[in-house]
């Protein structure tokens, strides 16, 4: 069902939507003045000669007819000025060469303005595309965790980029087309007010029902486009599943294709069957107003010739006001098409700037250096409810951090260790309570500065399709590029000894995305991550959250031991369902339902026979 529009635009509203269009032509001129100014003038050059040319045309016309009065039955010539020359046994006077010549030139000058219009605007079109882009790609640096987790604020950001980078150059591209077509348009008025002024009001008044209709339906697309936002990406959803290398071995062995193609195709039915009424709505009236507008035409077409039949005005000026009456109609049909095509570009730019005018939510601080050094973190009372949820996940959480500690922390799914480990990180910010960094506040501290001090791996990685090298190298993007340390780090993540087995080493392109890249197994790419989180040796707070699933667990615990080592002097943070690993962490964290149930060593912790002691003992019981 397409949702209803108003079934008229308000005037206000009209107008208010063309407030976008200031941003725009900004926008292309910051992106390149000297295309800008180039489409400019030659904009104005491609409005003023059509006139001209036509004004040219009658003079042609009426001294070919003035000639004929020279031409004797025998079909040769009286010649009149010496200075004129016989074509094919005819005289032609040297004023009509001159003229031919002017308009030949005119014409080749409008040619070459339009080609150089044309280049300009492809040469414009990949750099505002690159702008544009650059621009959502730059906003989505300041926005938080929370914001790319909103639905809402997700359509938001699709909808910017889906035609961010080709409106902007639309709308300019119809700015000039509309100042073309408007000079245009008052040379083809003077010339037509000569005859009548009527005329030239006819040809207004046949073209604004098209104009009208042509802005409705410009409005109810849009409201469809913006309606539909959460369909259109379950549909892009379900392509990536059904095309995506990393999905295929499940889609295939669990019987998924058809099912999500039905959906697919089901989506795609009802997308296709709203868009099809709209434009056969769209079309049809538009067909309807097409014919209104030629009966008006072609009823002033007729008076122009009646009045060259009469004698009011000669031939040559008939034929330059029926050139000059299709060039003016063809002005105002796209004078008026350029403003409602102008309307539509701006309603679909409000989406870019409503994206980019959102207030990032990202906290930045200004601190670098904490009022208690070395200290680590303290959580006061931290509570976290994520929007839209009825109940908290975590719930008046209080712990310390210290440097040299290493903290373990366990509990069901959905405990809230994440969570916590987010907030830690300030990837979120708690909904109250207070977390400490070196004794200030987390939320005041530089963000370029902070995260600097910590480095974490989650569960969910990013197996970057990008070289080993890179892959391990991006753990510390200014040290990419540093084979020693990236070594080093494969070495400490126990990655190393199936890199050195590779053809070409830390040079080996990984993924399927690019040409002889290599697939690894979950637990080789589990190593490259943890080669990544070895990268950070400066940081003061390493974090695992549970990326060693895929490894054995004699494997995980030797790397967690391997971790505490290198970084004893630091603060280690794991996240893990083995407690062989859990037991070896001087400080234990069992969560449960977002609070903090139990918190001490392995031995306190399994004389209080609580519920670490009971998961436990379940656990070494799978081991007996």
């Amino acid at each position: 069902m397409i949702p209803q529009a108003s079934s008229s635009i308000s005037i206000t509203r009209f107008f208010n939507v063309f407030s976008y269009t200031k941003q725009a032509v900004k926008l292309v001129w910051q992106t390149s003045k000297k295309y800008t100014l180039l489409l400019a003038i030659f904009t104005v050059v491609a409005g003023i000669l059509p006139s001209v040319i036509a004004y040219y045309g009658q003079l042609i016309v009426d001294g070919v007819i003035a000639a004929q009065a020279h031409t004797v039955s025998d079909g040769t010539h009286v010649k009149q000025d010496s200075a004129g020359l016989f074509i094919l046994g005819v005289y032609i006077s040297p004023i009509l060469l001159w003229l031919v010549l002017i308009e030949a030139v005119l014409a080749v000058a409008l040619m070459s303005s339009q080609r150089v219009i044309s280049i300009v605007q492809s040469l414009f079109r990949g750099l505002l595309g690159f702008k544009v882009n650059s621009m959502i790609l730059q906003k989505a640096l300041t926005l938080s965790l929370t914001q790319f987790e909103d639905s809402e604020f997700y359509d938001k950001l699709v909808r910017a980029r889906r035609q961010a980078s080709t409106r902007p150059l639309g709308l300019v591209n119809k700015t000039f087309a509309l100042l073309q077509n408007a000079i245009g348009l008052v040379g083809f008025s003077i010339l037509l007010l000569q005859f009548s002024p009527v005329i030239l009001l006819l040809l207004f008044l046949a073209a604004l029902p098209a104009f009208f209709t042509e802005t409705y339906f410009s409005e109810k697309a849009f409201t469809l486009f913006k309606w539909r936002s959460p369909e259109s990406r379950a549909q892009n959803y379900l392509e990536t599943l059904l095309a995506r290398e990393d999905n295929a071995k499940e889609i295939k062995l669990l019987g998924l294709g058809k099912l999500f193609l039905t959906r697919y195709t089901a989506i795609f039915n009802k997308l296709y069957k709203e868009d099809k009424l709209l434009t056969l709505r769209r079309d049809i009236w538009g067909a309807v107003m097409d014919v209104f507008s030629v009966v008006v035409f072609y009823g002033a077409f007729i008076w122009v010739i009646i009045a060259a039949v009469k004698g009011d005005i000669t031939i040559g000026q008939m034929t330059m006001y029926l050139v000059v009456f299709k060039q003016a109609r063809s002005a105002i049909k796209t004078c008026l098409t350029s403003i409602s095509g102008m309307y539509e570009d701006n309603l679909y730019l409000s989406n870019l700037y409503e994206y980019l005018d959102q207030p990032g939510q990202e906290i930045n601080g200004t601190v670098k250096e904490g009022i208690k050094p070395n200290t680590g973190f303290i959580f006061e009372n931290v509570s976290f409810t994520y929007e839209g949820a009825a109940t908290p996940a975590l719930y008046d959480v209080s712990f310390s951090l210290q440097p040299g500690d290493s903290l373990a922390i366990v509990g069901e799914n959905g405990s809230g260790k994440t969570t916590l480990i987010k907030l830690l990180t300030r990837l979120y910010s708690p909904s109250s309570g207070v977390i400490y960094f070196d004794g200030t506040p987390l939320e005041q501290w530089d963000s370029d500065f902070l995260y600097q001090k910590i480095g974490v791996i989650f569960q969910d990685f990013i197996r970057y399709q990008l070289l080993v090298g890179e892959n391990i190298g991006v753990g510390l993007v200014n040290d990419i590029d540093n084979a020693d340390k990236i070594d080093a780090a494969a070495q400490y993540g126990q990655a190393d000894a199936f890199i050195k087995r590779m053809k070409d080493g830390y040079n080996t392109q990984l993924g399927r995305w690019f040409k002889g890249g290599q697939e690894l197994s979950g637990g080789q790419w589990q190593k490259i991550a943890l080669a990544r989180a070895f990268m950070r040796n400066d940081a003061q707070v390493l974090i695992l959250d549970e990326p060693t699933a895929a490894m054995d667990a004699q494997a995980e615990a030797d790397i967690f031991e391997q971790f505490k080592d290198v970084n004893k002097d630091k603060m280690t943070v794991l996240i893990s369902h083995r407690f062989s690993t859990v037991r070896t962490a001087n400080k234990i964290m069992v969560m449960e339902q977002g609070r903090i149930i139990e918190l001490g060593d392995h031995a306190s912790l399994l004389k209080t026979q609580g519920t670490y002691a009971n998961l436990f003992e379940l656990q070494a019981k799978g081991y007996v």
